[in-house]
């Protein structure tokens, strides 16, 4: 079997047709979730992207893999997908993004060149890579954001496009009134079209780029498809520019009470610069529609790629995976970007189909499991017939839901946030090591744990389904919130980190030292089965203390 896996970058869950969107159809979405299950309730390791990602490409918490943040490196060792699914056979590809940052310094030590197979893997993020393209080429007065060649820019020149950043001066820019660059930058400019052919824009070019790998091919592979829509810059090309409007915006989630004596972090967020301009109603009648654009847009190539996978044949051995690295915010809870743990940025759509007979009961249905984006790590072991490495990686296979079954679960999931890069941080007064939020949630109650001796939120997702009421402001649910940080140091005590022996290899260590000798702590020997003494038995070879004595 195959496995197509699909990421859409701040891909919110509930835009979606099958996820209850009011206005945005989505049919490809759909199609997947009809022929498989929906996860209601997945969440991400973290909500900003390069950990989140670090946490789906290696199994692994946070605080385990220790990539807490964009541009932190991916540390020289770390097992990935790619290491595990090797293991058991199955190729695995990156075409598109990855966010990773390699460990230069790590791999110096170690004497890793990148211009070796093995150290080239280490460098993105252990996949082979068909085609790498992280989708941020910014370029300021200190140079480009991302320093590396975008295959993307080059195809742009290829095609014509007369700029040295034709992502910047094209497909993420329109043009304004008296003929100048518009960029997608300014929320002003999120109504306009983009300057690009729809066929030349970024996210019909990663299809192509799909389709050429899968063409050429050899089952059994994993293909990691990351699309970098529909992420900011919101801008989107022509047809899809002005396919909703104003009246499509869902009035924000949020109430005034939020603003009233806030937990600190959550307050220093919602005074920081994307939080203020998503508190504008004229930004998210223009951004929101651009927004639901680029997912429109991301939905009719996945209907490109179904067609394809069903007309060469693929469709019937190959597992297809949707799913984002977090969610945004728009303007809900007076907040934009992503960061904090209200479902918005922590919860993520998670479709999953399975083409085995095993699955057929399940097509079409709904599992509202509490599930982590580290259990799909697991997961494509399991289908690549692999053992799964549970010493190393933390998440649990999803086939059992997928296969009707109903496994033992967890009790909740755990989400990380290290905001140490951020303004949040110094506005607080706060030392980097205490720039840190941890999110429970056990599918009803949800806390936020702040460190640096920041106040806990509290929310009751039963009773108050859009997370306004921060019930830590009092002091009636301090119940609640005690066994929730019972939770918390439950899941801190985890054994994390001793990741080149599994239990099995423990359990075949038991005893195996007294058979080679080591007989420690014996009185006359007789505690043990004779066999184990044989060899410090019988006649010394040579009497050292008598010839010493004559």
């Amino acid at each position: 079997m195959n496995i197509l896996f699909i990421m859409y970058d701040q891909l919110r869950f509930d835009y979606l047709s099958c996820a209850g969107h009011p206005h945005l159809q989505t049919p490809n979405f759909d199609r997947v979730a009809a022929m498989g299950v929906r996860f209601t309730n997945a969440y991400v390791q973290s909500t900003i992207c390069g950990a989140s990602r670090m946490s789906f490409y290696t199994g692994r918490y946070v605080s385990s893999h220790g990539a807490a943040w964009n541009g932190f490196p991916l540390r020289v060792g770390e097992h990935t997908m790619g290491d595990h699914l090797r293991n058991s056979g199955m190729d695995c590809w990156l075409i598109g993004k990855t966010h990773m940052k390699a460990d230069a310094a790590g791999m110096e030590r170690l004497g890793l060149s990148p211009d070796t197979t093995i150290g080239a893997r280490q460098v993105e993020c252990g996949f082979d890579t068909w085609v790498r393209d992280d989708g941020l080429w910014g370029e300021g007065p200190d140079g480009f954001y991302d320093e590396r060649r975008s295959p993307y820019n080059e195809y742009l020149k290829s095609k014509g496009y007369p700029s040295e950043n034709p992502w910047a001066h094209f497909a993420n820019a329109g043009i304004d009134e008296d003929g100048d660059i518009a960029s997608g930058w300014m929320f002003a400019n999120a109504d306009k079209p983009a300057n690009i052919r729809e066929e030349d824009s970024e996210t019909p070019w990663l299809t192509q780029k799909t389709i050429e790998f899968i063409a050429q091919a050899k089952a059994p592979w994993c293909a990691h498809v990351s699309y970098i829509k529909p992420h900011w810059p919101y801008i989107v090309p022509a047809p899809y520019h002005d396919m909703y409007s104003s009246d499509h915006v869902p009035p924000p989630v949020r109430d005034a009470g939020e603003q009233e004596d806030p937990q600190p972090l959550f307050g220093a967020y919602m005074q920081n610069k994307i939080a203020q301009a998503f508190q504008r109603e004229d930004v998210r009648a223009k951004v929101i529609p651009a927004y639901m654009g680029l997912i429109k847009q991301c939905d009719d190539q996945l209907g490109v790629l179904l067609d394809y996978l069903e007309a060469s044949g693929r469709m019937q051995d190959t597992m297809i995976v949707l799913t984002s690295d977090h969610g945004d915010y728009l303007g809900d809870h007076w907040l934009g970007e992503k960061d904090l743990f209200h479902d918005p940025s922590v919860k993520v759509p998670m479709i999953i189909y399975d083409p085995r007979t095993a699955a057929n009961a399940t097509r079409g249905t709904t599992c509202d499991a509490l599930v982590e984006a580290i259990d799909l790590a697991p997961t494509f072991v399991d289908v690549a017939g692999g053992t799964v490495a549970d010493h190393i990686l933390e998440g649990r296979s999803l086939v059992p839901w997928l296969h009707g079954e109903t496994p033992e679960w967890r009790d909740f999931a755990i989400s990380e946030f290290d905001y140490s890069p951020t303004q949040q941080g110094i506005k607080l007064g706060l030392q980097p090591k205490d720039c840190r939020i941890f999110m429970v949630f056990d599918g009803r109650w949800k806390l936020m744990h702040a460190e640096g001796g920041l106040r806990p939120m509290l929310f009751d997702l039963r009773e108050d389904p859009d997370e306004l009421v921060d019930l830590a402001k009092g002091t009636e649910h301090q119940d609640q919130i005690e066994r929730l940080y019972g939770l918390l140091a439950e899941w801190g005590r985890r054994c994390a980190q001793r990741v080149t022996k599994s239990d099995a290899d423990i359990e075949a260590m038991r005893g195996k030292s007294l058979r080679k000798g080591i007989l420690p702590f014996l009185v006359d020997g007789s505690e043990v089965p004779e066999d184990l003494t044989v060899k410090y038995r019988g006649a010394a070879p040579k009497n050292y203390l008598k010839d010493e004595l004559d």
